[in-house]
């Protein structure tokens, strides 16, 4: 058989193309923006390995023999499940490659927004030296963590903070409150936004979640807290974080995530000094992007041996 990589932001794909290729099967790359783009690229291609190229109705109609999407990702919102179960295309993903990592990157920068890590590292490089320089700092065992989706990597954040935090708070209407990892607290989602001192965000991105986090959540916020993002950029509504943060109903932020990656150059997100940033990095470890990358191959090569992928998102035929 032969697999294409519509698209990748990696140094190369010898793994995959070890992978594939031990397997038996051919795996051709392309660097894929559109869908006109994978049209004329996954010509004679029976599966997909896809980052972030776009794959709906106008993919599955032109390609007729394409029958698998293999995502490299937990998230597979480039992706049209929907349009993939009418043409009958198997959708699959990587859950659970990098659930350590995420959750260390996001207790990381929730850290650093509390200590003022950034500011005062901002300060000193310029020459103050002053632990006042950046104001009041909170302790962490006074503060109260909200985690919004706590699935995976909620719950392994969860079990990273709660030594640190004095309390955890979760809201996930798909988990049952007595499902909840110990020490964490089901609550609803307003009871979240109004209690939460730091709230990090751990959902997928789909139509109930996107601009989840919007002018109105903020505003229910407490004043001065803060929130991290690790998730995907259009759960929250970046033009209202910034409006927030201006007015100082948001303390600080940190993004892993943004709609558009990267930002351009005249993006508000890259000028507001409360904002930490990193580029769509949480994932990342050597070995977690090995593990990524091997499972959503191995999707690929499952499915030509027997049928089904590894880690199946929607059924195809």
């Amino acid at each position: 058989m032969r697999f294409l990589v519509t698209d990748h932001d990696f140094p190369e794909v010898a793994l995959e193309k070890r992978i594939i290729e031990e397997a038996g099967h051919e795996l051709a790359v392309s660097q894929c923006r559109t869908e006109d783009d994978v049209i004329a690229a996954a010509g004679g291609c029976t599966g997909a390995l896809v980052q972030y190229a776009p794959m709906n109705a106008k993919v599955f109609a032109a390609l007729p023999q394409l029958r698998i999407v293999s995502r490299f990702g937990a998230g597979f919102d480039t992706v049209n499940v929907e349009d993939a179960k009418a043409y009958g295309v198997w959708v699959a993903n990587s859950p659970d490659y990098g659930v350590d990592e995420v959750a260390a990157h996001a207790l990381g920068m929730a850290i650093g927004l509390v200590r003022h890590i950034p500011w005062f590292n901002r300060d000193v490089h310029s020459g103050r030296w002053d632990y006042n320089s950046t104001g009041p700092v909170r302790r962490l065992s006074r503060l109260t963590l909200g985690i919004l989706g706590v699935g995976r990597i909620g719950k392994r954040m969860a079990a990273c903070a709660k030594p640190l935090f004095g309390r955890v708070i979760g809201c996930d209407p798909y988990i049952a409150p007595g499902d909840f990892p110990p020490g964490v607290q089901s609550v609803s989602r307003e009871t979240l936004f109004a209690q939460a001192d730091l709230l990090s965000l751990h959902v997928p991105l789909n139509d109930e979640t996107r601009h989840i986090v919007d002018a109105g959540a903020l505003a229910a916020m407490k004043r001065g807290s803060y929130l991290v993002n690790t998730a995907r950029g259009a759960v929250l509504h970046v033009p209202s974080l910034l409006a927030a943060l201006d007015s100082g109903q948001i303390e600080a932020a940190a993004l892993d995530v943004l709609p558009k990656e990267p930002p351009l150059g005249d993006d508000p997100v890259l000028r507001h000094p409360r904002l930490l940033l990193t580029p769509h990095a949480a994932f990342y470890s050597t070995e977690g992007e090995s593990e990524l990358r091997t499972k959503a191959a191995m999707n690929l090569v499952d499915w030509a041996r027997t049928g089904t992928p590894t880690y199946v998102v929607s059924e195809g035929r």
